[in-house]
């Protein structure tokens, strides 16, 4: 049927006069093609701006069937047809067909099509002025075009709509997909995220996002330079304001780059006098401003690749650079990371003694995320560079007031960050060379004596080979059985990387659990002084808590603190050192924090600094988003307050006590309990039968972040009047009336820090308070809007707190 119309279409095209053709406009009729044997061959729009065709890549002697700016003499490329085997040999074909275009490789077999979208036949195509490439049924209907598909670049007049993605290349000179992704997801947000190499289709936690949930609509560059997602309510979220090069004289583009920075491009199209051109491409806008300075979170190996650091360079571009010892995995792509140059520190038994083999060279101001697996306090760096060094699985250590932190292979997320202020210490091989550990050597020498044995007896008869065979795997297999380590009782929990101690020991550390710390519903803390290291000499104060409800409930709440803490790293969250099971004793081992409580520290006799309140909740806001979404099984604290934020010898918050922790499978999202948690600090929902979610431990930290802010508690019975007695109703009165200067009375840190930040942080608080569940963000949401990545707009009354105080 089609190649019936084909062929009338074509006929009457024979008595249509030649102006009627020339009113084609460029247009491409069916069975035109192009040849990679004619690589100067293109088919061009009618003012020659764009052309579609096949690009060679000379370092690769391959081409790209691609549009590209064809005036300009870096026939920059915008589209390219995407498919496993995008790069395609000499003698390659791409046809316009009935059908639709066909690429077909130099063996005649078919790697890419466009087909007609609404299934009629093809009668044309045409490449446009704007760098759209489409094809047209016989009625000029468009059934297909190359905006519809976009890679990693969008043009002026280009429409990005719901469920479309911008792909990163790999390299500057590698098309294959790359390991960023913009998408305009269909629930209205713009993010950016990093992508999981080289699944290609899985994602890390967003670097970027619009924060328009459920009012974005599509992502627009006009034809004026202005990029923005327009919105449901009619308004506008602008990415770049117009520019003020207008696309009359400026050529535009806006790539969505290998390094995963949203960039927009202008470059003038008038050439001077004697034929050359003015300037190249042009960077007026771009984000994120600072990709070095991106929170990517725990996973993943950020922009640089791991081992690798970056640094932004003086055109505001990220930068990668190897530490001292350790080279690019690919010295042309320099996004790789890095590895070392040396054979590592050996774990075996002799190669633990070999540590002189090894120093440590430092870098100041470096910031490394998610490689941390061991801290110290009260340290100097003598010391911190000795633990390092005498660990065989320490790749590298921070160093920076009396805390050491080590770190471990691969090191990932790395940046030069001035305001860290620590110090960085690598470990680094003696000679600068590579050199095979004891171990390594001695198996093979014990390989190659094998080998010799072998050779010889091969010369005897087959029975005694298979004899001498048969005793050397009987004496291979008694002396593996003998290095297996002793299983103990309560195995899984040790996998834990947990010590498992006897009540007895608890009870001798403790003086007999004399010194009381604190008190709650579960239990009692005691403080104790346990040796932690290799030397006995050295003690180390610990907080012991010691279950005391341990009918029924009371052991599966043990079990359930063992695991969620025992699986939680994170500097934010008080560490589990360890347990003790036995018979009725049952009690949790932590690391002793010489601070004290966030209430003591806050409701003292002396109000506290305002910038150790801001870092206070910067770092509880980052432990919520750490257990409730970095964690392998999400957990729900349910008591949030300032009891149970503890500080550390760096007044760093460190949230405790998992013991009313709910935990969710990785699929769930809600779960209904008992009521839990503490009066004043409880979300509406544990009162109304309603599904508990990760929302209730946000609800808490609005209530605790309201009481940093004011340095008061949330019902103050003996306020001065009485709208002031609750904390949270007062708060947002004062907001909505403008008058958040009465929060924060006589305090002249708060002045000095400005009016905006102490907005934000109370809206950011009122949201989190919202009565309705779904209106809260979530709790990374939150570190975002407090850390001023993403806008906090006004939030609503939340009306119904009162109900919750019961």
């Amino acid at each position: 049927m089609y190649s019936h119309l084909s062929h009338l279409f074509h006929l009457l095209l024979l008595f249509l006069p030649l102006s009627a053709l020339s009113q084609a406009d460029h247009n491409i009729y069916l069975e035109s093609s192009l040849s990679t044997q004619d690589e100067n061959l293109s088919w061009r729009s009618p003012s020659g701006d764009f052309a579609f065709g096949f690009r060679l890549l000379p370092e690769r002697n391959l081409f790209l069937l691609a549009i590209w700016f064809d005036k300009i003499p870096e026939k920059t490329i915008v589209w390219w047809a995407k498919s496993e085997n995008l790069l395609v040999q000499k003698g390659s074909r791409v046809e316009l067909t009935n059908v639709g275009l066909i690429l077909n490789d130099h063996q005649g077999q078919v790697v890419w099509q466009a087909d007609s979208s609404n299934g009629e036949a093809v009668a044309s195509a045409s490449m446009r002025d704007n760098g759209n490439f489409v094809l047209m049924s016989i009625d000029s209907t468009i059934t297909w075009e190359s905006f519809d598909y976009p890679t990693d670049t969008i043009l002026p007049t280009q429409v990005l709509r719901l469920d479309t993605e911008l792909r990163s290349r790999l390299t500057e000179t590698d098309y294959s997909k790359g390991q960023f992704s913009l998408r305009v997801q269909s629930d209205g947000n713009l993010v950016l995220y990093p992508v999981v190499l080289p699944w290609k289709d899985f994602v890390y936690n967003a670097y970027w996002a619009s924060m328009t949930v459920g009012n974005g609509t599509e992502l627009v560059f006009n034809s004026s330079g202005r990029i923005h997602l327009t919105l449901r309510d009619g308004g506008s979220y602008d990415l770049a304001a117009a520019n003020g090069a207008p696309t009359t004289e400026f050529y535009q583009r806006a790539v969505f780059d290998f390094d995963g920075v949203f960039r927009q491009y202008v470059r003038p199209k008038t050439q001077i006098s004697d034929g050359r051109w003015s300037m190249s491409w042009s960077v007026v806008w771009f984000l994120p401003e600072d990709m070095c300075s991106v929170d990517f979170g725990r996973w993943g190996p950020g922009v640089c690749g791991f081992n690798s650091y970056c640094k932004m360079d003086e055109n505001q571009r990220p930068s990668c650079h190897c530490l001292p010892g350790y080279s690019f995995l690919d010295p042309n792509d320099k996004y790789k990371g890095c590895d070392h140059d040396f054979q590592p520190q050996s774990c075996s038994q002799n190669g633990s003694k070999k540590e002189p083999q090894f120093e440590m060279t430092e870098l100041l101001n470096m910031n490394w995320m998610g490689s941390d697996y061991e801290r110290y306090n009260y340290v100097n760096e003598d010391g911190c560079r000795k633990f390092c060094l005498h660990d065989c699985l320490c790749m590298a250590a921070s160093f920076s007031n009396g805390n050491c932190y080590k770190k471990k292979f691969p090191l990932s997320n790395g940046k030069m960050d001035p305001s860290a202020g620590n110090k960085f210490l690598i470990k680094v091989s003696k000679n600068k060379s590579a050199f095979p550990t004891p171990g390594v050597a001695r198996r093979k020498k014990d390989r190659s004596t094998l080998i010799l044995a072998g050779s010889v007896l091969l010369g005897g008869s087959v029975f005694l080979n298979l004899i001498f065979f048969l005793v050397i795997l009987l004496i291979a297999f008694i002396s593996h059985r003998r290095k297996l380590p002793e299983v103990k009782p309560n195995s899984s929990m040790l996998g834990k990387n947990l010590r498992c101690f006897t009540y007895k020991e608890l009870e001798e550390v403790t003086g007999g659990f004399k010194e009381e710390l604190g008190s709650g519903a579960f239990g009692t803390v005691y403080r104790g002084s346990l040796a932690l290291g290799d030397s006995a000499d050295s003690a180390t104060s610990v907080a012991i808590k010691k279950l005391e409800k341990v009918v029924e409930d009371g052991e599966k709440e043990f079990t359930t603190e063992v695991i969620a803490i025992g699986q939680t790293h994170h500097k934010n969250l008080v560490q589990l050192i360890g347990f003790c099971d036995e018979g009725p004793h049952r009690l949790l081992v932590y690391e002793f924090m010489s601070n004290g409580t966030l209430s003591s520290f806050l409701f003292g006799r002396s109000k506290p600094k305002w910038y150790q309140r801001l870092q206070i909740v910067f770092g509880i806001a980052r432990g919520l988003a750490y257990l409730h979404e970095e964690c392998s099984t999400q957990i729900i604290h349910c008591d949030i307050k300032p009891q149970n934020i503890l500080l550390d010898d760096c007044f760093t918050p460190r949230i405790s006590d998992f013991g009313l922790a709910k935990l969710l499978k990785t699929d769930q999202t809600r779960t209904n309990t008992d009521i839990r948690g503490t009066r004043g600090y409880m979300a509406p929902e544990w009162f109304k039968n309603m599904p508990i979610t990760a929302k209730v431990d946000v609800y808490s930290f609005g209530i605790v972040l309201l009481e940093i802010i004011c340095c008061r508690k949330n019902v103050e019975s003996k306020a001065g009047n009485e709208e002031e007695v609750i904390l949270s109703d007062w708060a947002y009165d004062c907001y909505r009336e403008g008058r958040l200067n009465l929060l924060v009375e006589n305090d002249q840190d708060v002045v000095i820090d400005g009016r905006q930040k102490l907005e934000r942080l109370v809206k950011v608080a009122i949201w989190c308070i919202q009565e309705e569940p779904a209106l809260r963000p979530s709790m990374k949401k939150v570190t975002q809007m407090l850390e001023g990545v993403v806008d906090v707009s006004a939030p609503p009354d939340p009306s119904s707190f009162v109900s919750s105080l019961g």
